[in-house]
């Protein structure tokens, strides 16, 4: 633990500077040499992955004896096919198209000028996370392509586990001869140095949360940084009247189930009218004979197995083994409720009607909208951007999964012969 907000302050400034310092080299790092680190990173977690997971199995004793959730657990744990995913990820991510230097758009003026824009870093990145130990890897690899620094700061759970991951990035860059600044973890679990990291103006361009609504909620209200953040996942789908009986119930069923704890689980169930008519409460059925606790409006409550659901259980991001379900009337009625409770984050409309998917993807403004396929995939893995920092529900520069190209921003590269304005 740091003694004061002095120690915490400096920690930052000094952190920041080299930071600064890194960025400014990584900016015209040419591709193969990241790409190099990248995958250097990936063979050091194979190598090392016996001390990943001694490391993890600290933290879940951490994490029980302060008692988090199963689901909190869960976002916790590494095992030996999580590491094999984190690698994967670092993978992909080496794997991919470069986006530093991309030509966005190009012309030219009748003045003879010849315009183009270029895609460019953002320069240093601040990542707050909690608890998930592979956003370290996953944030650390898509700075790192995009060609920015970046400042880890991991939740208080996940201390030894985003150490042990962090230094196998550190090899990565050492290994292809970048700056080991480019990659940073704040060595402590002091929550000073999260106010600092979020007053950093001069050394951090943009503050990246990852998290609980507490955490998210935070940032956003203390950053003098600029954020990229979404508060929650609450994340709906809607059965509609014209709905495949058998895609429904698998995709609602993997939709909640899957994983609980990330913020691309199902939270509400919307069934339309007509399809309740057509085919009973087999949806609200399903989730419950899987274990989930459905908390259901007063024309469901006649379900055994299920408890009525509380006004507060609409809107809000369970993460755990519990769902919330209604009745709406029609595509109107599911665009109406999410547009009350949802947190633009991800809705996912099942029907096979063309046009009232098209009404549903017209009429809501969630970063992703789904059809026939489950919330579960809002994320940039698969996406194909080979791993994301977060889910942005905002409107500015991000949007949706946050991959290496939106941790870009551009400038305009300007030609002429000898021009001058007349």
């Amino acid at each position: 633990m740091m003694r004061d907000e002095t120690d915490a302050k400096t920690l930052i400034d000094q952190m920041g500077g080299a930071a600064r310092e890194a960025a400014a080299e990584l900016a015209y790092a040419p591709p193969a040499q990241k790409e190099a680190a990248l995958m250097a990173a990936a063979d050091a977690v194979v190598a090392r992955r016996a001390e990943i997971l001694a490391a993890n199995a600290e933290d879940l004793a951490f994490g029980r004896d302060k008692g988090l959730s199963p689901a909190m657990m869960d976002r916790l744990k590494l095992d030996e096919s999580r590491i094999a995913g984190i690698v994967e990820s670092l993978r992909a991510v080496a794997a991919q198209r470069d986006p530093v230097g991309e030509v966005i758009a190009e012309w030219d003026r009748t003045t003879g000028l010849h315009i183009q824009r270029v895609r460019t870093p953002l320069g240093v990145i601040g990542v707050i996370y909690e608890s998930r130990p592979n956003v370290t890897a996953d944030a650390g690899a898509l700075c790192l392509k995009a060609g920015n620094a970046v400042i880890l700061r991991g939740g208080s759970e996940s201390f030894h586990s985003s150490r042990a991951i962090h230094a196998c990035m550190v090899a990565g860059l050492k290994a292809a001869g970048l700056p080991e600044a480019a990659i940073q973890l704040v060595p402590t679990r002091d929550r000073a140095a999260v106010a600092e990291m979020l007053r950093a103006v001069g050394h951090i361009d943009v503050i990246v949360p990852r998290g609980g609504k507490g955490l998210v909620g935070l940032v956003q209200a203390e950053a003098r940084v600029p954020v990229f953040a979404h508060l929650e996942g609450i994340c709906h789908i809607y059965a509609d009247g014209a709905a495949d009986l058998e895609k429904a119930r698998a995709v609602v069923l993997n939709a909640k189930t899957r994983r609980t704890g990330i913020c691309g689980a199902m939270e509400c169930l919307l069934i339309d009218r007509a399809f309740y008519a057509r085919h009973g409460a087999v949806l609200v059925e399903d989730l419950r004979d899987a274990g989930v606790e459905m908390r259901v409006s007063a024309d469901l409550a006649h379900i055994p197995g299920t408890v009525p659901a509380q006004p507060d259980d609409f809107g809000r991001e369970f993460l755990d083994m519990i769902c919330a379900a209604t009745l709406v009337d029609g595509v109107d009625g599911a665009i109406a409720h999410i547009r009350r409770y949802g947190s633009n984050h991800t809705e996912s409309i099942l029907t096979e009607d063309d046009a009232t998917a098209a009404r549903f993807f017209e009429r809501l403004d969630s970063a992703i909208l789904m059809r026939n396929a489950s919330t579960q995939f809002a994320d940039g893995g698969e996406f194909g951007m080979g791993a994301e920092i977060g889910i942005a529900t905002g409107k500015l520069h991000a949007r949706g999964p946050v991959g290496a190209e939106q941790l870009t921003s551009f400038k305009y590269i300007v030609r002429g012969d000898g021009t001058i304005r007349a």
